[in-house]
């Protein structure tokens, strides 16, 4: 799990820079997430040959889910590719962690000198995996939603809605980009305390909480201020299930 873990934390970083409405940010998000690759990689010890290759030809999918993401949330169509790709890579990272050496070096002397509170139960290789996993369901999973939503039609590529008058579903309701990855750091956090009875009941919260904010914006003709309800609640469903589902998958890999 080393290895996946210490990957994504490159494609993590690199999702959250280019959620940043900053053209010169955008553009470092590649190069960022590489250079976040690396450098996690060499802190947490992982200096063997294998490692180093492993490290370094993991750069090249990034760089790809980068491209293939945006292009398809921008233009439409590629939404499959890029999701294998990212798919496709955290699987074969995770089939040829055997390889991997044992995680230790700066990260783990810092572990053992800051002598935290859950040290003894928390090692190098446990801690990337929880952190690297954190940090890709900040940006990575409203990526990941966002791609499956313009993949069955309930988001609009940014291209195609840019000249059109029709809002998107997303204007409708708001907080989704933000409450999304709270929510799946919530439902992971406390998974891993072991209170998957508590996670449950955010997940039922959500539901209870939207299904006013739809109804009272639906009139007489059944739209919601522009858009049909049916395609707010498409809207709202799918991307609420992808993100769970984000979630628990990164739970079961953390576990």
């Amino acid at each position: 799990m080393t290895w996946l873990a210490v990957w994504l934390f490159g494609v993590g970083v690199s999702d959250l820079l280019r959620a940043v409405d900053h053209g010169l940010v955008r553009r470092l998000a590649v190069p960022a997430g590489a250079l976040t690759v690396i450098l996690v990689g060499l802190l947490a010890g992982l200096t063997g040959p294998a490692d180093i290759v492993a490290l370094f030809v993991s750069i090249a999918p990034l760089a790809g889910w980068v491209l293939l993401s945006e292009r398809s949330l921008s233009r439409g169509g590629g939404h499959v590719e890029a999701l294998l790709l990212l798919a496709g890579t955290a699987v074969a990272l995770l089939a040829f962690s055997g390889l991997a050496s044992t995680p230790g070096g700066l990260l783990g002397d810092w572990i053992a000198w800051a002598d935290l509170p859950f040290s003894d139960d928390l090692g190098v290789d446990r801690l990337l995996v929880v952190v690297g996993f954190f940090i890709a369901n900040l940006a990575t999973g409203n990526v990941i939603v966002r791609l499956v939503l313009v993949s069955v039609g309930a988001l609009r590529p940014s291209a195609k809605s840019g000249g059109s008058n029709k809002t998107q579903p997303s204007d409708k309701l708001k907080g989704g980009r933000l409450l999304g990855p709270m929510e799946r750091v919530f439902i992971l956090g406390l998974g891993l305390a072991g209170q998957l009875t508590a996670a449950s009941i955010v997940i039922a919260a959500k539901g209870l909480i939207r299904f006013p904010e739809l109804q009272s914006a639906k009139d007489d003709t059944t739209s919601v201020k522009g858009d049909g309800i049916d395609e707010v609640t498409e809207y709202f469903l799918v991307g609420s299930f992808v993100s769970w589902l984000v979630a628990l998958g990164s739970l079961a890999l953390t576990r």
